[in-house]
């Protein structure tokens, strides 16, 4: 969910941009990343179990088909950057201390118009 939260004294929100990138060196790059990007997803799906019983109130991010620990997200990173800084298809996650279903809810008042 992208949600913007209105600054005081503002009055719109700031405009979305939309562009199509057709540059052949651009679109290598981003299916580069997103390679990398699914090596650490599919190694990840392999040890979730694991990462999810072990790491219960931390934060970690895979890179390279290896995982990083952290208390906060920028320990994490920071560790993760350090060990493979060429790895732009990283993910992280905070894992949370308790198991079972997330209840989301709205804040204050909402019409719909």
């Amino acid at each position: 969910m992208i949600r913007w939260i209105r600054p005081p004294g503002a009055k719109e929100p700031p405009p979305i941009v939309i562009e199509e990138v057709t540059d052949p060196v651009e679109l290598a790059k981003a299916r580069t990343q997103d390679e990398r990007f699914k090596k650490n997803w599919e190694w990840f799906k392999t040890q979730a179990s694991e990462v999810y019983r072990l790491h219960r109130g931390k934060c970690v991010v895979i890179a390279g088909q290896e995982l990083f620990v952290g208390d906060t997200p920028e320990e994490a990173l920071v560790l993760a950057c350090a060990a493979h800084p060429e790895d732009d298809g990283r993910f992280s996650l905070i894992i949370r201390r308790e198991r079972g279903p997330m209840i989301y809810t709205l804040t204050g008042s909402r019409t719909c118009s």
